[in-house]
């Protein structure tokens, strides 16, 4: 019996390796690249902000029938006439995610505050304190995401502004002398661009919101600002018994702002090949 059963453990002792020889080779597979993550850009958006700007405006005094008469001081002469301030924003807009990186889309904001400089009459020492106290934009943009939350743009578009009106004064002074100007409205177009990416950062998850910041140079239309007798519409009448003086004002404005952004169909990252 016990020779039987040790035949038997060689038996299957040499079936086994023969067996084993059989086999094909153990192969081993390497592991598929992770996918990137691509987030979708379509859909709506609000931001609201703040930021800085200042303003330029190409300036020439004149006499408003007449021209200008030999021998006074600023008459015809051209300036460069300017001013600094701050501002919030608030804005809407809808965009696009075609062709992989490419997002296109509309957009419009408002821009309140107080942007506030000098313009400067032909009278000796006469000038006053001009604001831009509002604009307003509506406009497109294009951008490429230079990561897959993360979009470079430029925009352009129509744009229209908001200026006061000014007690002119001696600025020897500082006392009025008189002399006013009303507000007015100037429309003129921009052009800009920036930077918008995902506040999903430094382990913080954000869904939904982003940060901007931008860039924008506003141009708009002259406008000759009559000045007039306070308390009334009779125009001013500057030296050598002229017609009235005006200060023809091209202005041009730039800002820079950074706002906070909320997508509403932001629902983070789709896992696929980017």
């Amino acid at each position: 019996m016990k020779k039987l059963l040790a035949a038997l453990a060689v038996a299957a002792a040499f079936t086994g390796s023969a067996f084993a020889a059989d086999l094909p080779a153990r192969t081993y597979t390497k592991a598929p690249a992770p996918m990137a993550a691509v987030y979708n850009w379509t859909g709506f958006y609000v931001f609201g902000g703040a930021g800085g700007g200042l303003w330029d405006a190409d300036t020439t005094v004149v006499d408003r029938l007449r021209g200008c008469v030999a021998g006074i001081s600023l008459c015809g002469f051209n300036q460069t006439q300017g001013g600094n301030g701050w501002f919030g924003t608030v804005g809407a807009g809808y965009d696009w995610q075609f062709s992989g990186r490419w997002v296109a889309g509309i957009f419009g904001d408002g821009q309140f505050g107080s942007i506030r400089g000098t313009i400067q009459d032909q009278q000796p020492f006469f000038a006053g304190r001009e604001n831009l106290r509002d604009s307003w934009a509506a406009g497109i943009r294009v951008g490429y995401l230079v990561a897959p939350n993360v979009l470079s743009y430029v925009n352009a578009g129509y744009s229209g502004s908001n200026w006061s009106g000014t007690q002119m004064f001696d600025t020897r002074t500082g006392a009025p002398v008189g002399v006013h100007t009303d507000s007015f409205n100037r429309n003129g177009w921009f052009i800009g661009g920036g930077v918008e990416n995902n506040l999903d950062i430094f382990g913080i998850t954000a869904p939904g919101w982003f940060m901007k910041t931008e860039y924008r140079s506003a141009f708009y239309d002259t406008k000759q600002i009559n000045e007039l007798v306070n308390g009334t519409n009779v125009p001013f009448v500057g030296f050598a018994g002229g017609t009235g003086d005006a200060i023809t004002f091209k202005p041009m404005v730039q800002t820079i702002s950074t706002s906070l952004v909320y997508r509403f169909n932001w629902t983070g990252p789709v896992v696929a090949k980017y």
